[in-house]
C-alpha cells in the first residue's frame, strides 16, 4: 500500500506535535507545508527534512499526491479550510477546536456527510499513555463506580501571537484553547456531559508577549465549572491561562466506591489507591514516542485498516458544552442544560 501523502498547513508551535507525531508511522509521508508564507512554511519543512513548502492552499489541494490534510491555522480559518479540503476529498486532520462555535461544526460535519471525506478533530489528551491506561483500568472496574472527578487544564498561556486574544478569533477564550481538551476527557472516559454551572472570568486584562508587546485580553482567561454527567457523575472543572506553574497540560482525579486514580499529579503520570491495599500504586507506561498513537489511529482510519474515529462528532458536542458554560457564566453560574447535538 502506498503512503498516505499529507501537506500540513500552518507553520505555529502545534505543528510540531504533529509532525513529530507522524514520523514513526511508516505508512504516512508529510510531503508539504502550506503556510501564509513561503518563509514560515519553509523554516519548518526545514526543521523536518519536509521537501517542499508553499503558501498556496488551493494548489495543495489540486496536487494527486496529497491524500490529507492537517490543519493547525487559527480557529476562525477552520471552517473555510477544512470545508475546502472535504470538497476537494482529502481526509482532514483539524485541529481543536473545530470551529468558534457549534453552528460552524454543523456545517462541517454536513459538508463530511455529503462528501464522504474523512473529518477528525485533534485531541491529543485522549491518547496519552497515562489516559490510554487509565481508561482500561475504568473498564476494568479498577476503582469501581465512578462517583466523582476533578479535572484542571492551566498554562501560563500563550505569548507568541496576539490571535489567542482576541475574540474575533477564540471566541471562546480559555474553554476553547485549554478546556476543550478537558471537555473531550470527561466524555472520553464518563460519557456525555449533561448540565453545567460555570463562572467565567478575565482576571488578567493586558498581556505581554514575548515580543515586548502589550495586548488587551478580549477574552475569557480563567473558567470554573462544575458537570452533571448522563450516568450522573458530579465533575469539577477549572480552566486557566494565567497560571505560572504547577500544571503539566492537565490533572486529573478520579473517585470511586472502590478506589482512587490519579493522573499527572505529584504521585507520577499515573497512580491508583484500592480500598484495602497497603498504599498507593504507580502504573507503569510504555515509553510510546508523543504522537505517535494519535497519528496511527488516524492514518489507520484513513487506510481502512480501523474504522473511522468519530472525534468531528465528539468536537461538536464539546463545542455544545463550552456554549452551555458560556450561557451560565453570563447568567450567575445558573445551571445550565447542554443542547443535544442533532
Amino acid at each position: 500500500m502506498k503512503p498516505v501523502g499529507i501537506a500540513l498547513v500552518g507553520a505555529g508551535f502545534i505543528a510540531d506535535y504533529h509532525l513529530s507525531g507522524l514520523k514513526p508511522v511508516d505508512d504516512a509521508e508529510v510531503r508539504l507545508i502550506v503556510s501564509r508564507t513561503t518563509d514560515s512554511a519553509g523554516r519548518v519543512a526545514r526543521q523536518h527534512g519536509i521537501a517542499e513548502a508553499s503558501n498556496d492552499f488551493e494548489a495543495a489541494l489540486r496536487r494527486r499526491d496529497i491524500d490529507a490534510v492537517i490543519i493547525t491555522t487559527p480557529d476562525d480559518t477552520h471552517e473555510e479550510l477544512a470545508a475546502a479540503a472535504l470538497r476537494a476529498g482529502r481526509a482532514v486532520l483539524l485541529q481543536k477546536p473545530m470551529a468558534p462555535d457549534s453552528a460552524a461544526c454543523r456545517r462541517l460535519l454536513s459538508v463530511a456527510a455529503e462528501t464522504g471525506a474523512d473529518l477528525q478533530v485533534s485531541f491529543m489528551h485522549r491518547y496519552f499513555e497515562e489516559v490510554v491506561a487509565a481508561r482500561a483500568l475504568i473498564g476494568a472496574g479498577h476503582i469501581g463506580t465512578i462517583n466523582s472527578v476533578r479535572l484542571r487544564n492551566a498554562t501560563p498561556g500563550p505569548n507568541w501571537g496576539d490571535w489567542f486574544f482576541r475574540r474575533d478569533v477564540v471566541g471562546g477564550g480559555v474553554v476553547l484553547q485549554l478546556g476543550i481538551h478537558g471537555i473531550d476527557l470527561i466524555g472520553h472516559l464518563f460519557g456525555p456531559i449533561k448540565s453545567v454551572s460555570a463562572t467565567v472570568d478575565t482576571l488578567v486584562p493586558t498581556r505581554r508577549l514575548r515580543d515586548g508587546r502589550d495586548v488587551p485580553v478580549e477574552n475569557a482567561d480563567t473558567a470554573h465549572a462544575c458537570y452533571r454527567t448522563a450516568g450522573g457523575i458530579v465533575v469539577q472543572h477549572e480552566m486557566s491561562m494565567i497560571e505560572q506553574a504547577g500544571t503539566d497540560r492537565f490533572r486529573m482525579e478520579i473517585y470511586g466506591t472502590a478506589g482512587t486514580l490519579w493522573l499527572r499529579s505529584e504521585r507520577g503520570r499515573l497512580a491508583s489507591f484500592r480500598c484495602g491495599a497497603p498504599d498507593w500504586q504507580l502504573h507503569p507506561l510504555p515509553d510510546v514516542a508523543a504522537g505517535q498513537r494519535h497519528h496511527q489511529d488516524w492514518v489507520d482510519g484513513i487506510t481502512g485498516r480501523k474504522p473511522r474515529l468519530s472525534t468531528a462528532r465528539d468536537a461538536f458536542a464539546g463545542l455544545l458544552v463550552a456554549e452551555a458554560i458560556a450561557e451560565s457564566g453570563s447568567s450567575d453560574g445558573v445551571r445550565t442544560t447542554v443542547r443535544a447535538p442533532a
